[in-house]
Parts: C-alpha cells; sequence; structure tokens
C-alpha cells in the first residue's frame, strides 16, 4: 500500500438476536455495534420506519453525517490554504431517501447547511465560494453518486 492509498476498517456485530434469530421479520432487533481500534463503540440500528430503536445511530444518519464531517474537514483546509480565518462552524444537514416499491432505496440528495463564522467580513464572499472548492476535494462527496448541495450562511465574528 503506497502513499496514495489508505485502508479502513470497521467491525460491525449484529446484537439483535431475540432467541430466534431471523425466523420472521419482526421476530428480531436491528441492534448492532460499531467497533474500530482504539475508538469507543457506536450503537447502531435501522431507521425507527424499519424496527429499529430510535435510541441508536441508523446507517442514513451516519451517511449524512460522514458527508456533513467530511465537507467541514475540507472546508477548513481550504479555508487555511486561502487565508480565511475560520472562527466557527456547524451544520445541519438533510438528506433525501426515495423508496423504491420492490423494497429498495437510494438517497437522491444530500443538503448542507453550513453555518460559517469568519474573522473578516470583508472575506464573506469568498468564504461563500470556498464550499465550491471543499466539495471538490471531499472523499466522501467524490464517492457518493447523488448530488451534495450546500446552502451556507455567512457569519463575522
Amino acid at each position: 500500500m503506497g502513499i496514495f492509498e489508505h485502508r479502513y476498517t470497521v467491525n460491525v456485530t449484529w446484537t439483535g438476536n431475540r432467541g430466534d434469530g431471523t425466523s420472521g421479520y419482526r421476530s428480531y432487533g436491528r441492534d448492532h455495534v460499531v467497533r474500530a481500534a482504539g475508538l469507543p463503540e457506536l450503537a447502531g440500528s435501522a431507521d425507527p420506519t424499519f424496527h429499529g430503536d430510535t435510541d441508536r445511530w441508523n446507517p442514513e444518519q451516519l451517511l449524512l453525517t460522514a458527508l456533513a464531517q467530511c465537507h467541514m474537514l475540507s472546508y477548513l483546509h481550504v479555508a487555511v490554504n486561502h487565508g480565511l480565518v475560520v472562527t466557527a462552524y456547524s451544520d445541519d444537514a438533510e438528506g433525501t431517501l426515495h423508496l423504491n416499491r420492490d423494497g429498495s432505496g437510494e438517497f437522491t440528495s444530500a443538503t448542507l447547511h453550513p453555518k460559517v463564522t469568519i474573522a473578516d467580513p470583508a472575506q464573506a464572499e469568498l468564504a461563500r465560494r470556498l464550499h465550491h472548492n471543499a466539495n471538490k476535494v471531499c472523499f466522501i462527496a467524490r464517492s457518493v453518486n447523488f448530488p451534495v448541495l450546500h446552502e451556507p450562511e455567512i457569519l463575522t465574528a
């Protein structure tokens, strides 16, 4: 494996066997645990619509989380490269999942709503434009097959 290739490993273990395994659609839980070396466990389940637990993260939330995290980290990177001082950043991201009649489904879009606070009000337009640059270098956004849109709000400190 060279400098241009990175590998990631996680372990996902199903914990939802209620005693009868998958003997029926409603007979098993969707609970699972996600583990990675050196990190706290992440409690996962299905979306409540699909008989999951509302107290656990579901895969759809985690995909949206990955997009929002990647965009934020990419944005902070391009901000530094362009001399933009960011003092705060938050995002209320949302995604749309389309369900098909056959039970399959796919995300059709994600919209990030980054709220970025910058030090210099004169750089507000630059701050807005850099979201495009961040999207171009975000590994996760480049890996999905649906549009990742951005509706940024730029504030000044």
